[in-house]
């Protein structure tokens, strides 16, 4: 890991703001969303890349009752319909 050197206060409520620089480096949007792991005695923040559930593909996803799931999962998930 590498320091960016920008340091940020937690707020009353447990809230960081994340610098400008680096969303736009990380390519974090609003709304995106942020998974957050502790490993040893560091906190780590990872931009959330969502894929099916099946396939893990990232192209053409949709919601199917909570879980994402790709174009081809779910027409194949179609044809298997008894």
């Amino acid at each position: 890991m590498r320091g960016i050197g920008i340091v940020r206060k937690v707020d009353h409520l447990g809230r960081i703001v994340l610098p400008k620089e680096l969303r736009e480096t990380m390519n974090i949007s609003p709304d995106d969303g942020v998974e957050i792991f502790v490993k040893d005695d560091q906190i780590v923040l990872q931009k959330v890349n969502p894929s099916c559930v099946f396939c893990d593909s990232t192209a053409e996803l949709f919601y199917f009752k909570g879980k994402i799931v790709c174009r081809g999962c779910l027409e194949e998930t179609r044809s298997h319909v008894v």
